[in-house]
């Protein structure tokens, strides 16, 4: 199979150029003007805009959390993912404390594998490091191609490792080449608030907010800085979301020290003010919560100051049934919200179209950069020759609404129901096939691949 894309304006993390795209098979074969080939198909970019495939390396799919599941399985997940552009994600296995890291992998294995529409990678959390999870990481790291490792730094007696235990899992890590990424909250502060309001009769999910304060993530952020300054791991800050926390990290460059922040879509477009809605407000409750409006300011100078390196999603959603489990307490509300579909299309729409980034940080922040940190580049997150053939054909001029009626996610609302948004993913190419064409998938399930991951880079 062979696809030519003529007349396309192609938009990498560095360039924005007018060229034909020669496909042949998975890999991109040419670029060029007027290229004189062969296809078996022909597509017309002109007045398109064309750029890498989108990479989320943060989602959750078919994850056990609070008693339920999330409500996108990876088949229905990576499926939204593709309609709105993102052709690779990577999820998180979870371990379970008592259990090796290759049972948790197995687990995973068995809801992902065959399922998947678009490519996937894992990252692995290990949330119970002693020392036979130890050897279990270079396994990981050498066998599977699995090379980022999760923490957390909340949910004590489910999650959450003491610092003792992040320390050693640095370490190892670093000895074996990979990366040590962090869910950085202050999970004892953030249990004793959720205590008092629960003892006050505080129950509406504005109190989901109060429970954690901004200075729970950036004491919790400084804390995971300084640890990895003392090991040298690569470290990476997941869904950070508040001025203090990001301050953490400048103040870290004062040393000659790296670390990578993913923040997400919701925190640069959503406010705690969703939260004074009862109950709807459950729609949104997530961890970390949403901020204030002086932190989505702050997110979107940390991208245009390089301090942040990637807009993700944390994809985790539910549907309102499943929300309703906290009607009476937000401590029981399964938290996070559903983003997926919607990153690529909302980032043009309201970073690129509106002068906050330029179209060139949104390439690498939504593809370039996750494929980089995360030992992918340049076999994804680029057009180049001899990469895999990845790519958006994108109609920046299609203007049209979100809505659950129209997503598909499967969850019953939308977290952006009626939001204006201009720029349409018309066209997705997966590995050199039509993936999605104007809104009709293209592809069977099962087509989306395992992608093994290199070893973590420190620089970008």
């Amino acid at each position: 199979m062979s696809i030519l894309i003529k007349n396309a304006r192609v938009i990498t993390a560095s360039d924005d150029y007018q060229a034909d795209i020669f496909i042949k098979g998975e890999r991109i074969e040419a670029i060029g003007n007027n290229l004189d080939v062969q296809a078996g198909q022909t597509i017309d970019a002109a007045d398109k805009v064309v750029f890498p495939g989108g990479i989320d390396p943060h989602v959750h799919l078919d994850m056990p959390f609070m008693g339920t599941y999330s409500s996108d399985s990876y088949e229905t997940g990576t499926r939204a993912a593709l309609h709105g552009g993102t052709t690779m994600v990577i999820d998180f296995i979870l371990q379970t404390q008592g259990k090796s890291l290759h049972h948790a992998l197995e687990a995973w294995r068995g809801r992902s594998d065959g399922n998947c529409y678009g490519d996937y990678s894992f990252h692995m959390a290990v949330t119970d490091f002693n020392e036979d999870t130890r050897k279990e990481v270079g396994q990981l790291v050498e066998k599977e191609g699995i090379t980022s490792f999760k923490t957390f730094m909340a949910y004590k007696g489910a999650l959450m490792i003491d610092d003792g235990q992040m320390v050693g899992l640095m370490q190892e890590v670093k000895e074996r080449g990979g990366m040590v990424t962090v869910h950085a909250t202050n999970g004892d502060m953030i249990d004793s608030l959720i205590a008092q309001h629960r003892a006050a009769g505080k129950l509406s999910p504005l109190y989901h907010w109060l429970s954690q304060p901004e200075v729970t993530e950036s004491e919790a952020s400084g804390r995971f800085v300084d640890m990895a300054h003392y090991t040298g791991v690569p470290a990476y800050i997941v869904h950070l979301t508040c001025e203090g926390a990001l301050n953490q990290v400048r103040e870290a460059t004062s040393r000659n020290q790296k670390v990578f922040v993913e923040t997400c879509i919701q925190y640069l477009l959503l406010d705690a003010s969703l939260y004074e809605k009862d109950p709807e407000g459950a729609k949104w409750v997530m961890s970390p919560p949403l901020r204030q409006k002086k932190d989505q300011e702050a997110l979107w100078a940390g991208l245009n100051q390089g301090l942040v390196q990637i807009v993700a999603t944390d994809h985790c959603p539910f549907k309102w049934e499943q929300k309703l489990m906290g009607k009476d307490d937000f401590s029981k509300i399964p938290n996070g919200h559903p983003a997926i579909e919607h990153r690529m299309e909302l980032l043009w729409s309201e970073g690129v179209e509106k002068g906050r980034i330029s179209a060139n940080k949104y390439v690498e922040v939504t593809s370039t950069n996750p494929a980089k940190i995360f030992g992918m580049y340049p076999r994804k997150g680029c057009i180049a020759v001899g990469s895999d053939a990845d790519l958006v054909i994108f109609d920046p001029y299609h203007q049209h609404k979100l809505s659950a009626s129209s997503h598909h996610m499967n969850v019953d609302y939308s977290a952006y129901e009626g939001w204006e948004v201009q720029g349409k993913c018309e066209t997705v190419i997966l590995r050199g096939k039509v993936a999605i064409d104007k809104g009709e998938v293209k592809i069977e399930k099962g087509y989306g691949q395992f992608v093994r991951r290199g070893k973590a880079s420190k620089v970008v």
